[in-house]
């Protein structure tokens, strides 16, 4: 199956074309402040169908993290996927961005956190392939609570994980080390768990936010 896949959760933008024959293609951007999805995306997605040999009508399926994460991001990833797939008739599949994040932890039980902004955290928890909590928006001393409950030893990873890194290590949970690639979200992770998603309809396919936006209207 070629799955083109894609993750706008955080602050870097990560795409990537998983070939039928295994062989994949991924480009990545440095974490930029204020996030630069809407220019990054589409050329990341045009560099990675080049360099695949493919084009749109050779896609099986296309892929998206759907968070949780940045609300702007995850706009810009979720209705560019809605707009590719509509336009090409190629099935659209979401993914969890924790999920993805988690696939690159080398850990029985792995703790994927996304910063969440205000002092909080996106976090999960998977034992193996089970999800033993989240997606979740908590402070640090909830999402090391709700570990602690667990009795497993997670290993971290996430630019959350870095953020907190001092909370979390006093309180016991490792954290992969700064620099890791495993902190990123990495689409290659998007398009093979896609392969585990049912596919849905453009309009189904809405972001995870998890939480409700920073900013409210007014009543």
């Amino acid at each position: 199956m070629n799955v083109l896949g894609f993750d706008t959760s955080t602050a870097a933008t990560s795409a990537c074309l998983l070939r039928a024959d295994g062989e994949f293609f991924e480009r990545d951007t440095e974490p930029a402040t204020p996030p630069a999805h809407a220019r990054e995306l589409l050329p990341a997605v045009a560099r990675v169908l080049a360099e695949a040999g493919l084009d749109y009508g050779d896609l099986d399926a296309i892929a998206v993290g759907v968070g949780p994460g940045t609300f702007t991001g995850l706009r810009i990833g979720v209705a560019s996927a809605r707009a590719l797939a509509a336009s090409t008739g190629v099935e659209l599949r979401p993914v969890s961005s924790l999920a993805a994040l988690a696939q690159g932890i080398d850990a029985q039980a792995r703790l994927p956190l996304i910063d969440a902004r205000r002092g909080e955290l996106f976090a999960a928890l998977y034992d193996g392939g089970e999800l033993r909590f989240g997606p979740l928006a908590a402070p640090p001393p909830e999402v090391v609570q709700r570990v602690r409950k667990t009795g497993l030893d997670p290993l971290a990873a996430g630019d959350g994980s870095v953020r907190f890194e001092g909370v979390l290590e006093a309180a016991g949970i490792r954290v992969e080390p700064k620099g890791s690639r495993t902190h990123a979200v990495r689409a290659l992770h998007i398009c093979r768990l896609a392969a585990e998603v049912r596919p849905r309809p453009p309009e189904a396919v809405v972001p995870a936010y998890v939480r409700l936006p920073d900013a409210q209207p007014r009543q």
